[in-house]
């Protein structure tokens, strides 16, 4: 039987790049957009409501959901928004509803498919953090924690939902060529003090996405996580990603020599 795949975040960038690819590989994919209905008879899988902001929506959402598939057998937390700025002029609202949305909105949709997963005795749960989740870069502070926080959670629940057959991955994309960066929040609240900082971060962040990659690599691992039977937890990808992580434990020393000197 094709498994049926929920990707939250389906509307844009990775999320409908991996809706669409699964869709492509014969599965059965339920989308979720803020506003699902600007899709209608756009998009070849169907795609429900979701506000990962909005109590009332994550309450009702499984209603939602098992109205349009009998059952689920993979979460894919895809959705979410990026915040860039100097962490001390990114005002602290901007930095909670960051924290708000990628962690907690993630947190709270898979509270809501957990008693399913449970009663079925099987499921998959894929959560695309970031490579920012593992190792900070400058001007993405909260961006980087909510993703950190991600990594934490779920590094957790893996064990904790292991007895009832329930897979958990995450994947830690790097510097790939996607819309995030059109649709994030910058910090608006100037300090002059940073000025020269900020431009060579700009500098820096420019030449990074010049080389970014195909994002159809991040879609690619996320189908073989989909396709493998207990997929490994940690799925990183991009190019010198494995070298960075496995050399996390001297992370500190090995940015300051690669990125921060390029801003000095």
């Amino acid at each position: 039987m094709k498994k049926n795949i929920l990707v939250t975040g389906a509307s844009s960038g990775f999320g409908l790049l991996i809706a669409n690819k699964l869709h492509e590989s014969g599965y059965n994919v339920v989308g979720t957009s803020r506003n699902p209905e600007k899709y209608t008879g756009k998009l070849p899988f169907k795609m429900i409501a979701l506000d990962l902001d909005s109590e009332q929506s994550i309450n009702t959402f499984s209603e939602r959901l098992f109205k349009v598939t009998p059952q689920l057998d993979v979460l894919i937390n895809n959705a979410g928004f990026y915040v860039s700025g100097i962490a001390e002029e990114t005002p602290i609202e901007l930095g909670r509803q960051q924290l708000e949305t990628n962690f907690w909105g993630t947190i709270k949709v898979t509270n809501t498919i957990l008693p399913h997963f449970r009663k079925q005795k099987s499921g998959k749960i894929i959560t695309v953090g970031s490579i920012i989740g593992l190792v900070s870069f400058p001007n993405t502070a909260y961006y980087a924690a909510s993703k950190h926080a991600l990594e934490g959670y779920f590094k957790s629940l893996r064990y904790e939902l292991n007895e009832f057959n329930i897979d958990v991955a995450m994947i830690e994309p790097a510097a790939f060529k996607t819309n995030i960066i059109d649709n994030s929040s910058a910090a608006v609240n100037k300090i002059a003090d940073y000025n020269s900082l900020r431009n060579k971060i700009q500098k820096f962040s420019d030449e990074l996405l010049d080389k970014a990659e195909d994002p159809k690599l991040v879609v690619d691992k996320i189908l073989k996580v989909v396709q493998t039977d207990h997929p490994k937890f940690r799925n990183i990808v991009g190019k010198g990603t494995t070298s960075l992580i496995n050399l996390q434990h001297f992370a500190y020393g090995f940015l300051e020599k690669n990125v921060l000197r390029q801003l000095k």
